[in-house]
């Protein structure tokens, strides 16, 4: 296999496995209060990256203050990301909320617009505007179906548009694994601390295991997402990440029995399809072609 198909599959494996530790936190039916599911869950996250972290030499403490400073900045979007993306989660059809995050590429592109002056042709600028008609599609503010956890997700998705470009600056050096230990370890803290506002719940076997499945396919879709970046070229295996509206799909149907009515399916399509022409565009750009 070329390195961009093994890379293309590591992608796949990825959006697959953080969406079977969407599928397992959604199982927990909304029996565990937010903050003490989430802390409870790093701390086995935490626990597991840690392994991976020293396994692959990544804790390299000797950053430069401005790297460290983007480190800071990224743990506190996934912090946000992490909570109003869970809030969501618990309270909408897993296809629906997957697929308002599909909206990331075009947000960050806009972002790019104003935020680093980019120059964006009509193309782009045309698929942006189809891609948010999909997002709306989608909500469908104005009905029943537009509701507080709609926002939620929408804010999640501009949280982690928000993530994405801090990250940008990060310097090359900096371990990959040493920033996901960080994120891990800053959302376990931080959510352990606003779990003490919350009446904590004894556990079942259950819980515990649906906790423990979700922590070891986050650390799955870490590790391919790793092997991704060092095995194929970006440009392309990024168009792969549309996979996780696929999975999104197919296991809505299959586990909660769940599947998008046609307006819905429609924004779905405006929002992929938009989205995978915007990074394959911008991929042409940058080569020069």
């Amino acid at each position: 296999m070329t390195p961009n198909a093994t890379g293309a599959l590591f992608m796949m494996g990825s959006m697959l496995a953080f969406t079977l530790n969407d599928v397992a936190i959604k199982l927990t039916g909304g029996d565990i209060p937010l903050f003490q599911l989430i802390f409870l869950r790093g701390l086995f996250t935490t626990t597991l990256v840690s392994v991976l972290a020293w396994r692959m030499r990544a804790f390299q403490l000797r950053q430069s203050p401005r790297d460290w400073s983007l480190i800071g900045a990224r743990v506190v979007t996934e912090v946000m990301i992490v909570i109003f993306f869970l809030t969501a989660l618990l309270n909408m059809p897993i296809a629906n909320v997957t697929a308002i995050l599909q909206a990331l590429p075009l947000i960050v592109t806009f972002a790019g617009i104003f935020l680093f002056k980019e120059v964006v042709g009509w193309r782009r600028m045309l698929a942006i505007a189809l891609g948010f008609l999909g997002v709306m599609l989608i909500v469908k503010p104005g009905t029943d179906g537009f509701t507080t956890y709609t926002v939620f997700a929408m804010i999640a998705a501009l949280f982690v548009a928000l993530r994405d470009l801090v990250t940008k600056p990060l310097s090359a050096k900096v371990p990959s694994m040493l920033v996901t230990f960080c994120t891990a370890t800053g959302i376990t803290l931080v959510c352990g601390v606003l779990s003490l506002s919350e009446t904590w719940v004894v556990l079942t076997p259950r819980h515990w295991t649906l906790l423990a499945l979700s922590a070891v396919f986050i650390l799955g879709g870490y590790l391919f997402s790793v092997l991704t970046i060092r095995v194929g070229d970006i440009s392309f295996t990024a168009l792969f990440r549309y996979t996780g509206i696929l999975w999104a799909l197919v296991l809505g149907l299959i586990v909660f029995d769940e599947w998008p009515d046609r307006i819905t399916l429609l924004g779905v399509i405006l929002v992929v399809g938009a989205g995978a022409y915007t990074l394959w565009r911008e991929a042409r750009v940058r080569s020069g072609s």
